[in-house]
């Protein structure tokens, strides 16, 4: 294609961006007739080898328009003999003009297609866009579209837009596109050529912006505020006949209201993104970020890998910080910008990272967290992942996992029983995929490690030695190291059911009333300073005889 200058620029750009006092609302889809560009703005062609007008004037010009015309504007004397690399001025509104269509190339979630004269439908990719469609996006739900010059134009979430004209001049040298942007946002990349007029529009009900080439955000939250953020190149912006443009750069941005004149203003920084991970293991997904001075809140934006043109999430937050519930494993570009008081998004942050939470560690039912067990054996127990066919198990004495102790890569079921020494552990789980397809054949990530303590039980005590003495049964043993109190049990059967009293003491010794003449049975355990009790000790046997005196009692009556 020849390469085109401008001339005339920000005459045309006034005239053509008039504002508009329409009130915005998705009822309004109708494609409009395109405006007459001014008479006096000029398309500034390139001269190749071989051009004649009669050929330019055929190739360009609308029907009815003579060769002599260019011949007369631009003062040529032979029109047969054009020199190469010249320049020849063509106005605008003597150019040839058809309609363009734009290309759906991303959709997700639900958008909305409206077209005169038929019923509203969901928009798919591949679709192609026409003068007076009208488009609407629902939360999280977004589009891209691409025109015939390359440009590209990405809808975000809960929007509602109106391509209002699409159009090509000059049998497709120079595309024109208006958009009305109701409610919602818009983010432009417009393709850059110096050369060409500024026909790339946006009008919005407090604004209208028009740009040659360049990079920038609209957003419309109600009828009377217009934000719009400059990244790339430059946007003129109108507000009425009675104000002049506001040439807006790159860095600045605007906030548009009905009745105030407009004035640019430098944009946030870029956040710092310092901290944030590359990989992330969990879902719901939860991402923070250092705060920044002046950012009353924070734009956070997921898109495909390197790919700001499929956005998957977006969310506005006065913290910074965000929380989204669902994202499918896969890398990903975490897009970042401080909101100002005036609400402008400034410059943005990017930060790859990867997702990988699938298949998802099961939970964890037993042992319970910082759980004291006693024994030497341990039952490890957790929930099923109905899309994992195996677990991996890992154990260590250290919160690390550096040291391990167990590293079992594939058990099946719900449990697996551990012997182990005395010491704190630290176990975790992961799932392995039941399905290659779905994720891979992988191994899940890790769930949150888990710990427990073994200890050894009490010792049982030793046989208690008993004394009678008197009316008092005296009971001795060994004192044990790390039992804190005893407890001892008498009764009158081996099963310890009839007669049964509970004594206890710290220390290992005891005097109880003398027992009734006759057959007891004593039993001892130790308990240790939380609680927990270690196994009986065996069961003892005890005779008491009967006392003394009931046998003297017929020599006594002798005496007498």
């Amino acid at each position: 294609m020849a390469a085109v200058s401008l001339r005339r620029s920000v005459h045309f750009s006034a005239a053509a961006i008039a504002l508009s006092l329409q009130v915005p609302g998705w009822a309004a889809t109708a494609a409009r007739a395109p405006a007459t560009p001014p008479s006096d703005s000029d398309w500034i062609y390139r001269i190749q080898p071989g051009d004649t007008l009669i050929a330019l004037t055929a190739a360009y010009l609308q029907p009815g328009h003579h060769w002599r015309e260019l011949q007369r504007l631009n003062k040529v004397a032979n029109p047969l003999r054009l020199p190469p690399g010249g320049a020849l001025r063509m106005p605008l509104a003597w150019l040839a003009r058809e309609a363009a269509v734009a290309e759906v190339f991303f959709v997700k979630g639900q958008v909305l297609l409206r077209r005169e004269g038929a019923a509203e439908q969901p928009l798919q990719m591949g679709m192609s866009l026409r003068s007076g469609d009208a488009l609407q996006s629902a939360s999280q739900s977004s589009a891209s579209l691409r025109f015939a010059d390359g440009s590209r134009l990405l809808i975000p979430p809960d929007t509602v837009l109106t391509l209002e004209q699409l159009l090509v001049y000059g049998r497709s040298a120079i595309p024109a596109v208006q958009l009305r942007l109701q409610r919602g946002g818009a983010d432009s990349q417009v393709r850059p050529n110096p050369g060409r007029l500024p026909l790339y529009e946006v009008r919005t009900p407090s604004a209208n912006l028009g740009v040659r080439g360049t990079e920038f955000r609209v957003q419309v939250a109600d009828a009377a505020h217009t934000r719009m953020e400059v990244l790339q190149g430059a946007v003129g912006a109108s507000a009425g006949k009675a104000q002049p443009e506001l040439r807006v750069a790159a860095g600045q941005g605007l906030l548009a209201q009905p009745g105030q004149a407009l004035h640019a203003s430098p944009l946030p920084a870029a956040p710092s993104t310092a901290g944030l991970p590359a990989l992330l293991e969990r879902v719901p997904l939860r991402l923070a970020w250092a705060g920044q001075a002046g950012a009353s809140a924070w734009r956070a934006q997921v898109f495909a890998h390197h790919d700001v043109d499929r956005l998957l999430l977006d969310s506005l937050s006065p913290e910074p910080q965000v929380r989204w519930d669902e994202l499918p494993d896969g890398d990903y570009t975490l897009r970042l910008r401080a909101v100002d008081a005036q609400g402008l998004e400034g410059l943005a942050s990017d930060h790859d990272f990867r997702l990988k939470a699938r298949p998802e560690p099961p939970l964890v039912q037993a042992p319970a967290a910082q759980a004291r067990l006693y024994g030497e054996r341990v039952e490890l127990r957790w929930t099923q992942n109905t899309a994992a066919r195996a677990y991996r198990l890992q154990l260590a004495q250290d919160v690390g996992f550096t040291q391990l102790q167990q590293d079992l890569p594939a058990l099946s079921g719900a449990s697996h029983t551990l012997s182990l020494p005395p010491g704190r552990y630290h176990w975790r789980l992961a799932a392995l995929a039941a399905d290659a397809g779905v994720f891979g054949g992988e191994q899940g990530p890790f769930g949150d490690a888990q710990q427990f303590e073994l200890r050894p039980l009490p010792p049982a005590p030793p046989p208690a030695e008993p004394q009678l003495d008197g009316d008092h049964l005296q009971l001795r043993w060994g004192a044990q190291a790390g039992v804190a109190r005893y407890e001892l049990q008498l009764a009158d059967d081996e099963r310890f059911t009839l007669g049964l009293q509970t004594l206890n003491t710290e220390q290992a010794a005891i005097s109880l009333p003398r027992p009734a003449h006759g057959r007891h049975y004593l039993r001892l355990r130790g308990f240790d300073a939380d609680g927990q009790a270690g196994p009986w000790g065996q069961v003892q046997l005890i005779e008491v005889p009967w006392p003394r005196w009931p046998w003297l009692l017929p020599l006594l009556l002798l005496l007498h």
